[in-house]
């Protein structure tokens, strides 16, 4: 059973990655970004698709520092005597 989930798991990964092969493949063409100013930028469309990408994801990532930046802190300013372990459900007689 572990060996099938470790084949299915690369045949997943392969699957993936010519997929992506072959979009790269098929969009090589030329492509014009337009910026202000009378500014452009020309590229592969792939090249294009994989900056916007990449731009998307460092801005989710910095939109989420923020916070988790907060959540952290807060953990650290909790005293450890509130983190007491669990009694499995076992009270104190009341």
């Amino acid at each position: 059973m572990k060996r099938l989930l470790w084949l299915l798991k690369w045949l997943l990964k392969a699957t993936v990655f010519f997929t992506l092969f072959a979009f790269a493949l098929n969009n090589q063409q030329e492509t014009r970004v337009n910026f202000f100013f009378s500014t452009h930028w020309s590229a592969p469309t792939v090249l294009v698709v994989l900056s916007a990408f990449t731009v998307g994801v460092i801005v989710g990532v910095l939109g989420m520092v923020p916070r988790w930046w907060r959540e952290r802190q807060a953990v650290k300013k909790k005293p450890s005597s509130e983190a007491s372990p669990q009694t499995n459900g076992v009270t104190d007689g009341a």
